[in-house]
């Protein structure tokens, strides 16, 4: 049986270690939703998304300031942790000293960590990522990772809006 080939994620010649802005979404395996829930709290138009962070999420979080805290030119300038995908702008800033570390390595030690914690496959293969582009760009998306979890019954990666459990 031949299996499928996967199309290149990344842009083909492009150095990933170039100072610059990054927004990144890694999606959990399966889309499982093991990071947070979200639960609505209080009805009409008084009703608001509270995200609660479950024992998984919160490592996640815990790994994030630990990046922010100990990787020089690195840093995660606004993210958001949902059910089953987290959302990061992360900014290589060219200060570390040899240069940046790739991307790709970055949050290929955050997925590793978490999914070593936790003794299980928590996370899908690659991740996606777009180089932002200027500060409307930027600003952009600062706020979609601000408004995500208000969003979330309507979030393309909701599985319970697509029909799945």
């Amino acid at each position: 049986m031949e299996l499928p080939k996967r199309k290149p994620t990344r842009l083909k010649e492009y150095d990933y270690s170039t100072p610059g802005a990054y927004f990144i979404t890694i999606c959990t395996h399966n889309r499982e939703c093991i990071l947070s829930d979200i639960v609505v709290v209080g009805e009409g138009l008084r009703a608001l998304p509270i995200n609660n962070l479950k024992a998984i999420g919160n490592e996640i979080e815990q790994s994030i300031q630990y990046i922010n805290n100990n990787y020089n030119g690195v840093k995660i300038d606004k993210y958001v942790i949902m059910p089953n995908h987290i959302h990061l702008i992360l900014i290589l800033d060219g200060s570390g000293g040899h240069g940046n570390p790739p991307l790709q390595n970055v949050i290929g030690q955050l997925k590793s960590y978490t999914t070593n914690k936790f003794g299980k496959v928590l996370w899908q293969r690659s991740f996606h990522d777009h180089i932002i582009r200027g500060k409307e760009d930027y600003n952009k998306i600062w706020e979609y990772i601000d408004t995500n979890v208000l969003k979330w019954e309507y979030d393309c990666f909701n599985n319970h809006r697509r029909g799945e459990s």
